[in-house]
């Protein structure tokens, strides 16, 4: 996680530790990890796509983009612009910069401005989270098709 740019964290201490656990967890593409912060019922909704409910949904989805994006060599970077509300109810803008090791270190990676909705219920768990971002510069001369990516809608 890059964090030089980031501007504005209108979370708490705990809050925020909280929320590099969570954002660590997508960077790594761990399924496990990410799921042990979600609210059984949780709601995950990609731009207009239709929400994925259940942990079990979300693991799916979350799972097959992670796939699809880890098959093409790519790896997440999440580079935190501006978080905005409290620690159970918060609005992140972020750059997500996706890294093809392959590429070297003269290899440009693929940025993408991103939102990211995130309520949390009063245990703590994730109950709700709207991400907004366009992931279609990833599959953009690759033979994955567009089907695989609006599956699963893009990256929390």
């Amino acid at each position: 996680m890059l964090l030089n740019k980031l501007r504005v964290n209108q979370l708490s201490a705990d809050g925020w530790a909280w929320y590099q656990q969570y954002l660590g967890a997508l960077d790594n593409y761990d399924l496990t990890g990410y799921t042990a912060f979600l609210a059984a019922d949780v709601t995950v909704q990609f731009n207009n796509d239709e929400p994925m409910v259940g942990t079990d949904a979300v693991a799916a989805g979350l799972g097959g983009f992670w796939g699809s994006v880890t098959g093409m060599g790519y790896r997440l970077v999440h580079e935190p612009l501006n978080i905005y509300g409290e620690d159970h109810r918060f609005v992140l803008e972020a750059l997500n910069h996706y890294i093809r090791d392959a590429d070297g270190a003269g290899g440009r990676p693929i940025t993408v401005r991103a939102t990211a909705w995130t309520d949390r219920n009063p245990d703590g768990r994730v109950q709700s989270v709207r991400l907004y971002q366009d992931v279609s510069p990833l599959y953009a001369g690759s033979t994955a098709t567009a089907q695989t990516s609006a599956a699963a809608g893009g990256q929390v």
